[in-house]
């Protein structure tokens, strides 16, 4: 079968469109794939092999009666275990509930299962979605190099879509989640507009912070992914009722004339060289393409990044009430110490964090009348390895150094495209995002369409591509 593994999610869903290949055949090959690699990779929670084989073939017979469900049909992805699995055990990366299995889908997996989508598994994550994966689990290896970092909290999102053991995922992002294993792993990766996506049936981490969206191997199969799960929800009364684009429809728009600002200053002050490397890089690329680089002056996000972490603590407090401290014995230290933090902030702190927060979104929205979207790092380091995350564990400085380009997007909930830009000297990926004005998703995924059809860095595979 070659590398199957490695195809675009879009040419796999046209070729079993086309019944040039067979979903079973794809899944069958997956499936061995996950089982030869993912004991060492370790991005899956949980493979659901059984439902994924009857899901593809009912898939097959579908197609060859002419039914056919769009992009995503026979199409096999997986989702992270914040998700809520009908049937399937659906943990959170919480030993806590590691007998759970829900009785109901999650907005998004419905979704997922109406657009003909064959669900491998669950894909392993940190415990609750915040920074650290519980003790007892072993977190997923970065494909590239097992002595970088793979990123959180979608860590097996961002290993499972890099290795070829799905062809897109889910991820969720409060902090950086998505941003962060896809830049370190190599793919593309969207945080929506706030409201865009339903979390309807996902585990909270922060309520008012937490994204749902696509991780993939390119800006296009991203589109294809938020397409199918996008819109308003009955289950979840912050699903904006705004309309849902055809975004594959308006995928080759293009850049030509869209104003791109960058604060060069904020960069060279807050991101080594690898990462101002790659977001310099991008600017020319686009700029080429037939976009208007600004030099702008962005809002100081490293306020904002702070009083995220401790809105984070708050919100994930009333989150685990039921649990936390009640069961304090079984969760890990990280996400217990962000939980005692949260119970003990009053009224007064948090008024003030909502403050700052409704200030620094009107000086983010002013932003966007001169520009049309923003380019700027993924994150402050390239590549870190486990060792040097591990020992800055707990240091709080290091920390928000981390956020600082991630944070300020879920606190105002402005979309944000994570893309592949460039590779470091020890050969792990590099990224950088654009971000957008609410709900202007179409653009972003058009701006990184038109640049990744002019470069080539999604196109690298880690060095196990032939396993």
């Amino acid at each position: 079968m070659g590398d199957l593994w490695y195809l675009d999610l879009l040419e796999a869903g046209r070729r079993i469109k086309a019944r040039s290949l067979s979903s079973a055949e794809v899944t069958r090959t997956l499936l061995e794939r996950i089982e030869r690699l993912d004991p060492e990779l370790r991005s899956y929670a949980t493979v659901s092999a059984e439902l994924a084989l009857a899901q593809a073939q009912e898939a097959d017979r579908e197609i060859a009666r002419g039914v056919h469900r769009g992009p995503l049909h026979g199409v096999p992805i997986a989702v992270k275990d914040l998700c809520r699995t009908r049937g399937i055990v659906t943990a959170f990366g919480m030993p806590l509930y590691r007998d759970y299995v829900p009785d109901h889908d999650a907005t998004v997996v419905a979704r997922l299962r109406a657009a003909g989508a064959v669900l491998l598994g669950k894909l392993q994550m940190t415990e609750g979605a915040f920074s650290a994966h519980h003790p007892s689990i072993a977190p997923p290896v970065n494909p590239w190099s097992a002595a970088h970092w793979s990123g959180v909290s979608s860590s097996g999102s961002g290993v499972a879509t890099a290795a070829g053991l799905c062809y897109g995922a889910l991820g969720s992002d409060t902090l950086g989640s998505i941003r962060f294993p896809s830049t370190v792993n190599g793919l593309t990766g969207l945080k929506p507009t706030w409201g865009r996506v339903s979390r309807a049936g996902a585990f909270a981490l922060a309520e008012t912070m937490d994204h749902i969206g696509p991780m993939a191997r390119s800006a296009a199969d991203a589109a294809a992914l938020l397409s199918a799960i996008a819109g308003p929800d009955p289950d979840d009364p912050t699903a904006a009722h705004v309309p849902v684009p055809d975004y594959l429809e308006e995928i080759d728009a293009g850049v030509e004339g869209v104003r791109i600002g960058i604060d060069r200053d904020l960069i060279a002050a807050g991101a080594d060289a690898d990462m101002a490397r790659a977001s310099e890089g991008a600017a020319e690329v686009l700029q080429r393409l037939g976009a208007e680089i600004r030099e702008l002056s962005f809002p100081p996000p490293d306020g904002i990044a702070r009083d995220a972490v401790l809105l984070c603590a708050a919100e994930a407090a009333a989150a685990h009430e039921d649990t936390y401290p009640a069961r304090a014995a079984e969760y890990g230290p990280v996400l217990a110490r962000l939980l005692d933090l949260g119970r003990e902030l009053d009224g007064r702190t948090i008024a003030r964090i909502h403050q700052r927060r409704g200030e620094f979104r009107g000086r983010l929205e002013a932003l966007f009348e001169e520009v049309d979207l923003v380019l700027m790092p993924a994150m402050n380091e390239a590549a870190p390895t486990v060792e040097s995350f591990l020992a800055r564990q707990h240091d709080p400085d290091a920390r928000y150094a981390r956020i600082r380009f991630t944070a300020p997007f879920d606190m105002t909930g402005h979309p944000a495209l994570t893309l592949p830009g460039g590779m470091t000297g020890t050969g792990v990926p590099v990224g950088f995002q654009l971000i957008g004005p609410p709900f202007e998703e179409a653009l972003l995924l058009a701006a990184g369409h038109a640049f990744q059809q002019a470069t080539d860095w999604h196109r690298r595979r880690p060095p196990l591509a032939a396993g």
